[in-house]
């Protein structure tokens, strides 16, 4: 298991509080993930058990969506209609499954992460609708991260956390990130992570902004 149940992983500020009656009313009932509390109240915690349970195959690739987009859009009014369309245009989960099929695996190398993010971002065989970047590394973090292993980690790259790097991590863009400036940021973090004898997803975190 990624998480011990009931801890607040270090560096983690608070939960996200999502609407979820208004999110379970939004979605298909095939999509929700159980595993998520009906507390209204979110940690990472529970969306790494959500994804621990999708590699022992005990959750859906869309179940794991749904888990990870409710964690990262959370009470913005918005958030379930996007995730919708994101789930509508994939309902089998197989463009997911696909994409990733290389972070599932015990421990994913810096070819795997690369290959992944580049089939979230192939509009033929695995991109789908408002799911760009700055979600899909969202994905490929719940379900790629090893926690304990160290060295490069799959990470959150979004608008928040591009706007906080320094320029040695490699990321010249706020947006719309090539697989090159996310590996270099990864490459950066574990560096950072080592330097501080933190876990990789505390330097992201330390970014990040109330998440």
């Amino acid at each position: 298991m990624q998480t011990t149940e009931g801890a607040v992983l270090p560096g983690e500020r608070a939960p996200v509080r999502p609407n979820m009656d208004r999110w379970r009313a939004g979605l298909p009932p095939d999509a929700w993930p159980d595993t998520l509390p009906v507390s209204g109240e979110i940690w990472r915690r529970d969306v790494f058990a959500t994804a621990d349970t999708y590699r022992a195959g005990s959750a859906t690739a869309r179940q794991l969506l749904t888990a990870v987009l409710i964690w990262a859009y959370g009470p913005i009014g918005y958030g379930p209609w996007r995730a919708a369309r994101s789930l509508d245009a994939d309902p089998d989960g197989k463009r997911l499954a696909y994409a990733l099929e290389a972070v599932s695996a015990p421990a994913p190398d810096e070819d795997a992460l690369g290959a992944a993010y580049r089939r979230f971002s192939d509009p033929d065989h695995s991109r789908l609708p408002w799911l760009g970047p700055g979600l899909f590394t969202k994905v490929l973090y719940f379900v790629g991260y090893r926690r304990g292993l160290g060295g490069v980690q799959p990470l959150i790259l979004d608008r928040v956390v591009a706007g906080q790097l320094p320029a040695e991590a490699g990321v010249g863009r706020r947006n719309g990130w090539p697989s090159e400036e996310w590996l270099a940021y990864l490459r950066w973090a574990a560096e950072q992570a080592r330097v501080r004898g933190v876990e990789p997803d505390a330097v992201e975190m330390a970014l990040a902004i109330d998440r």
